[in-house]
């Protein structure tokens, strides 16, 4: 059978073999001179085609006469087919694979083919955006390979991916890994210098990742860790292993079944692809059905990990772990840990802990409810992990602008249903826009088609019209809102005690950036949707009796900036707060109980500040957590106001009267919205959740609710 491989394979091998021709498509091991033929099934995705998929995918195959189609050609097209940018609400693909196609996939990868360790490129991952860094996956105990099989699509949009498969018959041991995985980072680091190189280590592929960095400070390296190994030696199934080794060969059969349930949780990976939104009875009989399903899987795990691979897994695990831990502290990398609290096969948890502790540029996120096979897991997609962290980047440091990857589909639905889910069915929101001849409608026809655009208005308490806004935008216009946000939102100290992907994350996965000039000028000068709030954190953490009063600076601070890019300025209003919860305790209140008011200090003292006290009271941005008592909900209300043209008003950069004019317009347009809008929201009929409950039970769900006539 001819051997295929992906075209980023083949270049990446052309450009380091100094374009010597092969005289047929093979997989090399880079760690030797041996080469051998990785089996086509092995990236062809649930046993496709191969022809219709060497054709989707662009993978390459020996055509007979023992030559490739030139290196020119082969170019263009993989030019002709790379993407730019990604458009908001792209597919990911996540669910559209489960742990089923994992083991579908690793029945044919297994084969013994003689050949040693390589590395090759799943066809699921498709063509990457142009430039797009390089991600090495290497593999846990299983060794072949196919660990993200959940997270291929995604990760192909934005990394080259290669897999690195070890047969299950290979011997290679731990120092020979570490090499053949350094040769490869050593050349993808002269071709590409000013790169990062992704390593991405599942269990035992986290001790070869830190291995690899230690040898390799200077490379810029960033480590993804799920459940690392390098807690072995504390393993809690360490009295077991010598009853392994003495297990007799008939006992063996059933060990698959116990190893799946130390490794994994069957249920969690029974849930990848079923629904969250559909009804409990529902999802329970799509479980069983999963469950019921998955279970005949589990015998071909004895064809992955025989008996004897898998004692002499353990023999790797072991010298795996000890040459990672006598090196961390010579791992220079950036380093994400992600630890599960279900592990029943590692200490996951305190292992993460430790490491962050050990390692100079380490940073945490723990996932509760998952077991030691977290890829392969329902949970959170890989990618969206990289990007509410911060991790994705072109170059030596992060760009809050270039390297923003727009959210998937996939990710506003799980925001939607998992992170907002109360507030955006309890606000049941409502939006209005104004077009140029000044007339009120339902939805956003008012606002530009075209950025770039900048959003400002009223901050509402704690924040909570954003969640409903940047949604209404993404689904409505197709358009990405990017928000300014206050710096303590990026700052390690606000980060979660308990280390879960939270909330904060979220905000980063649908574009928030810190507020900054040079972040604007940045974002503007892309024509980018631009969401500002002149208050700040002192409207959005206002006191008792403060609801929609505007703390905006003296200075116009963002008029000069919009007009230097011709912007087109939307000021708009929300209102809403009052009816979702009771302020009980404000920032006096709470300086006023001790501990309390100790904690707040501590918190404020390290805190950035955006402003200095030239700019007023709004410089005043204690940050606390206010006392509110939630209330039978009301509805949030937004209004966007005429759209305010700078393009072509040359004036307002040259003289500061006019720019201070045009700043105090749009403060008060901000203010005349807000006051139509407390005014109108008393003639709308179902302004309270019941009644909006009621019309919903009444008329299909897909139905937007009405509100007031504008």
């Amino acid at each position: 059978m001819a051997s295929v491989i992906g075209f980023r394979e083949l270049s990446f091998f052309a450009r380091n073999l100094e374009n010597k021709c092969l005289s047929r498509v093979q997989v090399r091991s880079l760690g030797g001179a041996d080469s051998s033929v990785l089996s086509s099934d092995s990236v062809v995705v649930n046993g496709a085609s191969i022809g219709r998929e060497r054709e989707r995918a662009g993978t390459l195959v020996d055509q007979g006469n023992g030559r490739l189609r030139t290196k020119v050609e082969e170019k263009k097209r993989v030019e002709d087919n790379v993407l730019e940018t990604l458009e908001p609400l792209w597919d990911d693909g996540y669910g559209t694979e489960t742990v089923r196609d994992y083991f579908d996939m690793a029945k044919d990868i297994v084969k013994p083919d003689g050949g040693p360790p390589r590395w090759f490129c799943p066809v699921s991952c498709g063509s990457p955006l142009k430039d797009s860094p390089v991600l090495l996956f290497l593999a846990g105990m299983d060794g072949t390979g196919l660990g993200l099989v959940l997270h291929h699509k995604a990760l192909g949009k934005a990394f080259e991916v290669r897999c690195l498969h070890i047969p299950v018959h290979d011997r290679t041991p731990f120092e020979g890994l570490v090499k053949l995985v350094e040769e490869t980072v050593r050349l993808e680091q002269a071709a590409s210098p000013n790169k990062p190189i992704y390593l991405v280590g599942d269990s035992f592929g986290g001790c070869l990742a830190l291995a690899v960095a230690s040898r390799n400070p200077t490379i810029d390296l960033v480590l993804i860790l799920s459940n690392p190994a390098t807690s072995f030696g504390r393993s809690q199934l360490q009295p077991l292993f010598p009853i392994l080794e003495a297990m007799p060969d008939g006992l063996h059969s059933a060990f698959p079944y116990l190893l799946s349930s130390i490794m994994g949780d069957p249920v969690k990976m029974a849930m990848v692809n079923i629904e969250s939104r559909l009804p409990p009875r529902q999802r329970f009989e799509q479980l069983s059905r999963g469950l019921t399903a998955l279970l005949p899987y589990l015998s071909d795990l004895a064809d992955i990990i025989p008996k004897d691979t898998l004692l002499w897994k353990l023999k790797l695990l072991k010298s795996a772990a000890a040459y990672a831990n006598s090196r961390l502290h010579a791992v220079k990398a950036e380093v994400l840990v992600l630890s599960s609290g279900k592990d029943n096969m590692l200490p996951s948890g305190d292992e993460a802990h430790r490491l962050k502790k050990s390692l100079q540029n380490c940073v945490v996120r723990h996932f509760k409810d998952n077991g030691h096979t977290l890829l392969l897991e329902d949970g959170i997609c890989l990618m969206t992990i990289i990007k509410g962290t911060l991790k994705y980047r072109h170059s030596r440091r992060h760009d809050f602008v270039s390297d923003f990857l727009p959210p998937s589909t996939a990710e506003l639905k799980y925001i939607c249903d998992q992170v907002i889910g109360f507030i955006r069915s309890a606000s049941g929101s409502a939006m209005f826009s104004t077009l140029e001849d000044g007339k009120i409608v339902e939805g956003l026809a008012g606002v530009p088609n075209e950025g770039p655009v900048l959003l400002v208005g009223y901050h509402m308490l704690m924040g909570l019209e954003l969640g409903p806004l940047v949604e209404r935008f993404l689904i409505e216009k197709n358009t990405m809102v990017r928000g300014l946000a206050h710096p303590t939102l990026f700052s390690r100290t606000f980060e979660s005690s308990s280390s879960e992907f939270f909330f904060g994350d979220w905000v980063k996965v649908f574009g928030a950036v810190p507020v900054t000039a040079s972040n604007l000028f940045k974002l503007l000068s892309t024509k980018s949707y631009v969401l500002l709030y002149p208050g700040g954190a002192r409207e959005a953490l206002h006191y008792k009796g403060e609801e929609y009063k505007l703390f905006w600076p003296d200075q116009q601070e963002f008029v000069r900036m919009a007009a230097r890019f011709g912007a087109t300025i939307v000021p708009f209003g929300v209102v809403g707060e009052d009816d979702i919860a009771e302020f009980v305790l404000d920032y006096n209140d709470l300086m006023k109980i001790p501990v309390v008011n100790d904690r707040i200090r501590d918190a404020n003292r390290n805190a950035i500040r955006v402003r200095d006290e030239s700019s007023g009271e709004v410089a005043s941005q204690q940050l606390f957590l206010p006392g509110l008592l939630p209330k039978i909900p009301g509805r949030f209300y937004y209004l966007f106001g005429k759209p305010i043209e700078t393009k072509g008003k040359e004036e307002i950069l040259k003289d500061k009267e006019v720019a201070k004019q045009l700043y105090s317009q749009v403060k008060s347009e901000v203010e005349s919205n807000i006051a139509f809008l407390l005014k109108k929201r008393e003639e709308d009929p179902y302004r309270s959740v019941i009644d909006r409950t009621l019309y919903k039970a009444m008329h299909a769900p897909s139905h937007e609710v009405p509100a007031f006539k504008p």
